[in-house]
């Protein structure tokens, strides 16, 4: 049989890699009665299933739309149509002499009102990886069969086994932060021989980790959240897949990639899809090329394929309860299927939202890629981006900059005034650091009060806050290579000496940020200002930036000094929003400071004032 070809990227083949032992599998490994998505494709993977000359479906309600072959005979593909009289059971498809038992089931307990949730900017997200926060079972570290056997926590490749029980048996913690919601990098199983500990190489779509409990504890973990009101993002990959992946290792159709003549990586430039005077050449390198030779591009307009995956983004969350989607990468697919895919996911669940990476250079060239103001012949529907201009150009350089005239706060105050080319900034992520960058206290040059300052702003700027794991307790490492900015949480694993979960071996500093997080992400969560309210900013003066958040209940004075030395601040001069008040209390440290006289805020100080009459 022909193996595939590991030159990955150059013209890759098909192969006949199944077992005539093995029983065919079918994807998706389930449906539901109900569903609004009532034509499934179904995929069945086996010895030469595709040569079959016929397939009859036998169960009441359900009949066979329509069937085709593909290029590769391992492989066969059918729509059924499950009418709304149908019934949970097992619906017998026979294909050829083989027969196959497929089960329908009932919908999950709400149908989508008690998960699905959405996740908006009254919610507070904590992100994390798993394998790096809290080991809580250690007899799954390693699964006989997988290609990666490893576990070393001295390696910042290798894995070290925190799982899902870790991250339940301290959702107390989470909590005690003010977090509403937990996102996760991806869970689906990644047997790749090694860096798997990041997941973003799945190599099973239907597969949940096992490293990471599988997929009851998975089920266990979302349900856990929504018994105490909090949610759960999944983090999706539609635009590659690992190297071992199955039907990588077996592909039905060449078309299912995108091939090259010689292996070509992405240029990784946002520019020439937007760009009105771009080549084909950038425009093709930039959305065909690959990410890395390990993981291969993913052809989404292939009809098979985007159906594939789209049945896999439902599937998720009406198993395992999901409420909120991140995308991956969402720059460097086709922006066709993934209008394609938002709209299955809405339409099946109206409150589900999503957000997409969009790692790009400018502001205007972010709002290209979800609802926007533009005036341009492609329109997005994607809801919110992870707001990588108001890192980069917004908080990241007004931290940094501790000069007298404060050129960091004038650009992040540039920058939040282009929000008029969004739809509704305030469906943004917001956030100081993540997993493929360096960590916020190094970028800033480990600066406490500048950590500080960068809490106070993602907990009382527009959008949905969040926090990386961490971030709370100092935690630093610098980005080349990735794995400093992976380490794990302190207290996760038995034995650790250092545990921020309840302190022990915390420094002075660590214990006063982790305290300012709770504070501020605790009142947040009470605060109709600071999740839902409109945003008011001044010019900045030198290296003080002052913006209101406000509604009819409430309203929030946030100034920012950055500069190393104190700054009056002349509250008449924000009488638009501080007429009626009298006072402004810090809902950090509970201090009072009149309205009616200036005061000073001393150098690299954040004050957010909550005014009262």
């Amino acid at each position: 049989m022909n193996k595939l070809i590991l030159l990955l990227g150059v013209c890759l083949t098909l192969s006949a890699a199944s077992s005539a032992q093995e029983p065919p599998q079918v994807y998706p490994t389930n449906w539901w009665v109900g569903m609004k998505y009532s034509t499934p494709e179904l995929m069945i993977h086996g010895k030469d299933i595709g040569k079959a000359a016929s397939v009859i479906v036998t169960y009441p309600g359900v009949t066979l739309a329509d069937w085709h072959h593909v290029e590769n005979p391992n492989y066969l593909f059918l729509h059924l149509h499950i009418s709304p009289t149908a019934k949970p059971g097992i619906i017998n498809i026979r294909v050829g002499s083989t027969i196959i038992h497929y089960p329908l089931f009932a919908r999950r307990s709400g149908n989508g009102t008690e998960f699905a949730q959405g996740v908006t900017s009254k919610d507070f997200i904590y992100f994390l990886m798993p394998d790096r926060f809290s080991n809580g079972d250690p007899s799954n570290d390693r699964i006989p069969g997988l290609k990666d056997q490893s576990l070393n926590r001295d390696s910042i490749y290798l894995r070290h086994g925190g799982d899902f029980q870790g991250i339940i048996n301290h959702l107390d913690y989470l909590q005690s932060l003010g977090v509403t919601t937990l996102w996760m990098t991806p869970v689906l199983l990644n047997d790749m021989p090694n860096r798997t500990e990041h997941g973003y190489a799945f190599t099973d779509h239907y597969t949940i980790d096992p490293r990471l409990g599988g997929p009851q504890l998975y089920k266990r973990l979302a349900d856990s959240l929504h018994q105490r009101g909090m949610k759960l993002i999944q983090d999706a990959v539609y635009n590659h897949v690992g190297i071992y992946h199955f039907f990588i290792q077996d592909l039905p159709e060449k078309s299912w990639l995108h091939q090259w003549p010689k292996y070509t990586q992405t240029n990784y430039r946002d520019q020439p899809l937007i760009d009105p005077h771009a080549s084909d050449i950038d425009k093709k390198t930039t959305s065909d090329g690959w990410f890395t030779r390990q993981m291969p591009d993913l052809n989404q307009d292939n009809p098979d394929l985007a159906e594939f995956l789209i049945e896999h983004a439902i599937w998720c969350v009406e198993a395992f309860g999901v409420d909120g989607w991140r995308i991956d990468t969402y720059i460097y697919n086709s922006l066709d299927f993934m209008n394609r895919c938002n709209k299955a996911l809405i339409d099946e669940y109206p409150r589900m939202t999503m957000f997409g990476e969009t790692w790009v250079h400018g502001t205007a060239n972010q709002a290209y890629f979800v609802r926007n103001n533009l005036h341009i012949p492609f329109k997005s529907n994607l809801m919110g981006a992870t707001d990588f201009q108001c890192l980069f150009s917004g908080i990241q350089g007004a931290i940094k900059d501790t000069s007298e005239w404060g050129g960091g706060v004038s650009e992040m105050y540039n920058t939040l005034s282009n929000d008029f080319l969004y739809e509704d900034p305030m469906r943004n992520v917001i956030f100081l650091d993540n997993h493929d960058m360096t960590r916020f206290f190094s970028q800033i040059g480990e600066d406490v009060a500048g950590q500080k300052m960068g809490i106070e702003w993602l907990l009382t700027e527009r959008g949905i806050p969040q926090l990386y794991y961490g971030t709370e307790i100092l935690m630093k490492g610098i980005d080349n290579p990735d794995g400093w900015v992976r380490l794990d949480f302190p207290g996760g694993w038995t034995g650790d000496s250092r545990s921020a979960f309840t302190g022990t071996g915390l420094s002075p500093d660590e214990l006063a940020v982790q305290q300012v997080v709770r504070a501020l992400g605790t009142f947040r969560r009470g605060s109709s200002a600071l999740k839902t309210g409109r945003m008011m900013q001044y010019v900045p003066r030198k290296a003080l930036f002052v913006y209101f958040r406000y509604d009819a209940r409430q309203t929030i004075l946030c100034a920012m000094n950055t500069g190393m030395k104190p700054a009056d601040v002349d509250f008449s001069r924000y009488s638009q929003r501080t007429a009626g008040f009298t006072e402004g209390v810090d809902v950090v440290t509970g201090q009072h400071y009149p309205l009616g006289q200036k005061a000073e805020i001393p150098g690299r100080t954040m004050w957010v004032l909550e005014l009262r009459k």
